[in-house]
């Protein structure tokens, strides 16, 4: 079955080569551009005449593709994407990878499965190609390719950078809630485990200016003594901040008792979320 699939979709891209208008970097122009930090890994191959091919890998997160077309009219209906064979791969079946949808920017978004399998390809010498309709409305389709010209060397730099990636990054770790069992304020190893990845953030992201750590409590008791309760809530998420390098002018400690609960306190399980301790982190903008 699955010879029959690939032998239909050479079938079509043999039938349609000689109609498409196809955009690849050629040898002579194929490159590939790094850009590396902690927070994410940018991996791009500029299509001349057409847009820009991008690989990112994010700290925290998958490798995702993105093509971004310089005219943004092209892939209304999404793109067949497939693995194709370079010229001197002659008799090498092309690797039908999926339809591709078209996001609300008009750029082409392959999920992280697909992305993986388009660096396997460009790894081995194959050229990612989108296949879309018809070009500008002509009887003309649309290809578009990328090049493994030069990948292998870029490739080695690129997953050194992956490597170093921080294990989160900063939308992952800007609002985290810390939940406590009823009457309780010490922090769990599971509690100290999430407060440890909001540590190493903030101590290589100089963006951040600012931690705000509020207290909270369920409704069940008395008032005071819920106040007192989340003061003691916030004040040891604080410490456990300031006792694991952070500076202690970053941090601000508020606490609330039971006057915002997330949700309503009327039943066991929307008392647990309200027993909490919120840290929101602040960057320049």
């Amino acid at each position: 079955m699955l010879n029959r699939v690939l032998f239909s979709v050479f079938l079509l891209l043999s039938s349609t080569l000689a109609e498409a208008v196809t955009f690849r970097p050629g040898i002579e122009d194929a490159r590939w551009d790094l850009k590396s930090s902690k927070f994410a890994c940018r991996l791009s191959q500029p299509i001349p005449a057409f847009g820009m091919a991008v690989f990112e890998h994010l700290a925290g997160e998958s490798v995702r593709f993105e093509l971004q077309p310089l005219d943004r009219a092209h892939f209304k209906k999404g793109a067949e994407l497939v693995a194709e064979a370079s010229n001197w791969q002659a008799g090498m079946a092309p690797r039908p990878l999926g339809r591709i949808k078209r996001d609300g920017n008009g750029y082409l978004q392959v999920p992280n499965k697909q992305a993986e399998q388009m660096l396997a390809a460009l790894y081995s010498g194959m050229s990612p190609t989108f296949n879309t309709g018809s070009w500008y409305q002509s009887k003309e389709t649309l290809r578009v390719g990328m090049s493994g010209v030069k990948f292998q060397a870029t490739y080695a730099e690129y997953m050194n950078c992956v490597a170093g990636l921080l294990p989160v990054n900063y939308d992952q770790v800007a609002r985290t809630a810390i939940l406590f069992p009823s009457a309780q304020w010490r922090l769990s190893d599971a509690s100290k485990e999430r407060l440890d990845k909001i540590i190493l953030y903030v101590k290589n992201d100089d963006s951040v200016h600012s931690i705000y750590v509020d207290g909270h409590s369920d409704n069940m008791g008395r008032r005071l003594l819920n106040r007192d309760l989340s003061k003691k809530r916030a004040e040891a998420v604080t410490e456990y901040l300031k006792n694991h390098g952070v500076d202690e002018g970053m941090v601000i400690t508020r606490f609330h008792g039971e006057r915002y609960p997330v949700v309503k306190n009327n039943s066991k399980n929307n008392r647990t979320r309200n027993r909490r301790v919120t840290i929101r982190l602040q960057r320049e903008q």
